[in-house]
């Protein structure tokens, strides 16, 4: 990370942006890391947050203005220097609320401060930024030019072409371009309340007393809603009352619907939401174990369950591929929240969408090897539950019809919920167009008797 101490709502942005760039930070990591550090009010706290996303949400987008503005090839401008032109693109093109003279000149000031360039790259990176600041002004920028839409979509929204072709497979053109946008959206912080401390009316108003103004969710039981607000920070959340919690991965649990007294299995289950979430609904009563191949994540899990107050939690190093014979035929419920592609996360880890390919092909192998091998843990009449935060069929229906092909003594089971509807088929995808939650698929099966 970066050693001196930012101190304006840019240098957050762009400190996060050069951090992603030369340690493969993570964004929402580093943007926790130097608004820590920075100490800014809540509305430069905003800034930089909307600043930071927003560059990665539009990079090929900001790039594309770029290359049409720029004298030199873009793999010969300096890294830091390309990152600070997306930020004042991103200010000029795609943000209506600030002026052109200060996108610039601030943007000009972080080039000279941490570009590492001389007299002529900063005069360089003016020149570039005053030109598309005249143009937008005058309404005279160039216009997108695609070869079909999917080409337009994956440009407006800076979503890679195959993951845009792919999606438009599945969902058709125009559901497509409503994930895309949404995508590129701020997502809305979801606050899960445990029921066994607080009503959620209670936690409601004690949250919005503290200054973390939230409203009920409108289909989800035990969900609120908040615009922002670290609530992590508050004694509500210290007092285990409330967690922070996607809609999505609540409404996976309340499919389980893991009952009291019941032995239950979370085979992948770092880092523990839902682990935590399914130990509320069996009111702390009976066999819960959380498992996960890395000891430093089950050390998370336990002290998440430590601060809910929920004894039945109890981690596991357990790789969910291998098979661990004394759990067979063994378990009510088994859920299988496999590794994913995590393509229905991009409005909380935009850069997700920049994946290779080829990194996301392999994945079903593995998808399809750990829902065979848990499938063995679960009795007669038991519940299993296979779910990812992706929206790509690759991962998530075929898996499971596939599965049902080979295993015949599984069946799928319809459910309802009112997050979705009715799901006859038992497979649900969640979308963040449609939903209002994470992209997420839960498909729910039984064992039968």
């Amino acid at each position: 990370m970066i050693k001196k101490r930012p101190t304006t709502a840019r240098e957050v942005a762009a400190f996060t942006l050069f951090s992603m760039e030369e340690e493969g930070a993570w964004s929402d990591g580093a943007l926790h890391y130097y608004l820590e550090r920075a100490k800014l009010n809540l509305k430069d706290r905003a800034l930089a947050t909307r600043l930071a996303y927003g560059v990665v949400q539009n990079q090929m987008l900001c790039d594309w203005y770029l290359r049409h503005f720029s004298s030199v090839r873009l793999n010969k401008i300096q890294p830091r220097v390309k990152i600070c032109l997306r930020l004042g693109i991103y200010q000029l093109v795609l943000s209506d609320r600030i002026p052109a003279h200060a996108a610039v000149s601030e943007t000009v000031g972080l080039i000279r401060s941490y570009g590492h360039s001389n007299d002529r790259t900063v005069g360089f990176a003016n020149g570039i930024l005053r030109a598309i600041a005249q143009a937008a002004e005058q309404d005279k920028l160039p216009r997108l030019d695609c070869p079909d839409k999917e080409s337009f979509y994956s440009l407006r929204y800076s979503h890679p072409e195959w993951l845009v072709r792919l999606l438009s497979s599945q969902y058709g053109q125009k559901e497509t371009a409503a994930i895309l946008a949404a995508n590129n959206e701020t997502a809305s912080v979801s606050i899960r309340v445990n029921r066994a401390k607080m009503t959620r009316e209670a936690a409601c108003e004690k949250l919005t007393e503290q200054g973390f103004p939230v409203h009920l969710h409108p289909k989800a039981e035990a969900m609120l809603w908040a615009e922002n607000g670290d609530i992590a920070g508050g004694t509500l959340f210290g007092e285990g009352a409330v967690t922070i919690q996607d809609t999505a991965s609540a409404v996976c649990v309340e499919v389980l619907d893991p009952k009291p007294d019941a032995f239950v299995l979370d085979c992948c289950a770092a880092p523990g939401g839902k682990t935590f979430y399914i130990a509320e609904r069996m009111d702390n009563k009976g066999k819960l174990y959380a498992c996960d191949i890395y000891s430093h994540k089950l050390e998370k899990i336990a002290e998440g369950a430590k601060r809910l107050g929920l004894s039945i939690v109890q981690p596991m190093l357990q790789d969910a591929a291998e098979l661990r014979e004394g759990w067979m035929e063994q378990a009510d419920f088994v859920l299988c929240d496999v590794p994913c592609s995590g393509m229905g996360i991009i409005r909380k880890k935009p850069e997700i969408r920049y994946k290779d390919e080829q990194e996301t092909e392999a994945l079903p192998e593995i998808q399809a090897q750990i829902l065979k091998n848990c499938a063995q843990y679960v009795k007669p009449g038991g519940t299993l539950v296979y779910s990812t935060c992706t929206i790509l069929e690759r991962e998530n229906e075929a898996i499971v019809h596939a599965f049902l092909q080979t295993h015949p003594e599984f069946e799928a089971v319809p459910v309802t919920h009112s997050v979705f509807g009715t799901a006859e088929t038992g497979m649900i995808t969640l979308l963040p167009s449609v939903h209002g939650t994470d992209g997420f698929f839960i498909a729910k099966l039984r064992r039968k008797l």
